[in-house]
């Protein structure tokens, strides 16, 4: 297998290796959600390759369920759950949750996931999408800026009780706290402090001059959604000036919308997340919310907006992923791409990974490659038809709108921790 994240030297993207639409496009928006698969999500969708039953390591077919995203249950989706429910490819996923191991077969009901069929019904769907890692959130989101997570391949955890956890994955943790990194041997093993330095994609874009922004719940605050600003992790921009680009509280985006710098992530709080066990059903509302605010914004004609989610959750899908290097590739995440210029109701079957969101970032700035990730990751291309006049934006309907989310409370429930 090929070492995972390998970093590459001097690599540049193809002469010609656009599919980004040039100087069509000043705005890339990446949202990013939390722990569904595809099947969960999109069970049903026309024209995707979903199905409404799957198979147990018994042998057993098992119908999927509809389960709200206010249920308060969830899975474990570490690597190690990874493991257990790939199986060696037979995709046994009752084996990932022994204490309810029909659990993992359930989908979000249509009632509730409405606001993102709607999107990928007048976009695209990519059906092909695949987690760069297979693990939980922390490497996920480290892959998402980065291409790698230094071997890091589980959540950060402390080694010694009685210390509170602050509101982060990263530098501001106690001192005390550690994450496991994979070894040669395909097992976990202690590693370090969860700070570390490594090149990411917003370096690219300072050197080319190329602005951008991190929208995430405060780092120590009360609201546990601040696990998910990986540039905590990184020590050279945790403690330098790019520390400013990272904008708390999440909500901001909303009335930045009209004033959105070249590349923007947005990571939301738990309760707008759609991870499991939250109690909470506001995630698709919080997401067609910033896009209905970008979208009916100048900036509109000029945008691309990718919205996914980090990881599986421990939620049955029935693709196999590639098993290309030890840390991935992990199970498949819905992909929407929302654009004027993205196809109108397509259904992209062509394989993808969170390279491909920082392949598509690095082209339309002709930046270096940063790691074997988005190096050997395909590019968007067969999602945009940039021959197309801009279409113009239609408003997403939703349970609630962005008044809301710019006067709501934070959440101060935990995480998953796993």
């Amino acid at each position: 297998m090929t070492p995972a994240s390998t970093p590459v030297t001097n690599s540049t993207p193809e002469p010609g290796d656009k599919g980004t639409g040039g100087n069509k496009i000043q705005h890339i928006v990446v949202i990013i959600q939390e722990n569904r698969s595809m099947d969960n999500m999109f069970r049903g969708f026309p024209g995707a390759d979903t199905v409404s039953s799957g198979k147990t390591s018994t042998g057993a077919k098992v119908a999927l369920q509809p389960l709200s995203l206010t249920s308060k249950k969830d899975i474990q989706h570490s690597h190690i759950n990874f493991e257990r429910q790939y199986a060696n490819g037979n995709l046994y996923f009752d084996l990932g949750a022994p204490g309810d191991p029909t659990l993992p077969y359930s989908y979000v009901p249509l009632s509730e996931s409405k606001p993102y069929w709607d999107m990928a019904s007048q976009y695209v769907l990519a059906d092909r999408m695949f987690q760069s890692n297979n693990g939980p959130s922390y490497p996920a989101h480290l892959y998402l800026v980065g291409g790698g997570s230094q071997m890091q391949d589980e959540n950060p955890q402390e080694n010694i009780g009685g210390i509170p956890m602050t509101n982060a994955w990263g530098c501001d943790e106690p001192p005390t706290t550690r994450v496991k990194v994979l070894g040669s041997d395909g097992k976990d093993h202690d590693g370090p402090f969860p700070c570390f330095d490594e090149p990411t994609l917003a370096d690219e874009l300072d050197n080319a001059g190329v602005s951008w922004r991190y929208y995430a719940a405060q780092v120590g605050g009360s609201n546990f959604g601040a696990v998910w600003s990986p540039f905590d992790a990184i020590k050279h921009i945790r403690y330098g000036n790019d520390w400013n680009n990272v904008i708390s509280p999440e909500q901001r985006v909303l009335s930045d919308a009209s004033n959105l710098p070249s590349v923007t992530w947005v990571a939301p709080s738990i309760g707008d997340s759609d991870h499991s066990g939250s109690g909470y059903k506001d995630g698709p509302s919080w997401v067609s919310s910033v896009v209905n605010a970008i979208g009916h914004s100048p900036a509109w004609n000029s945008t691309v907006i990718l919205i996914t989610w980090d990881d599986w959750g421990g939620w049955y899908d029935h693709v196999a992923p590639p098993q290309i290097e030890p840390m991935g590739l992990g199970f498949r995440v819905p992909l929407i791409v929302v654009s004027p210029y993205a196809k109108h109701g397509y259904v992209s079957h062509v394989q993808y990974e969170f390279g491909s969101i920082m392949r598509f970032i690095e082209d339309r700035y002709d930046l270096a490659r940063l790691t074997n990730v988005d190096t050997r990751a395909n590019p968007l291309d067969d999602c945009f038809d940039f021959s197309q006049a801009p279409r113009p934006f239609i408003t997403i309907q939703s349970r609630k709108t962005a008044s809301y989310f710019l006067n709501e409370r934070t959440s101060a429930q935990l995480p998953d921790n796993d």
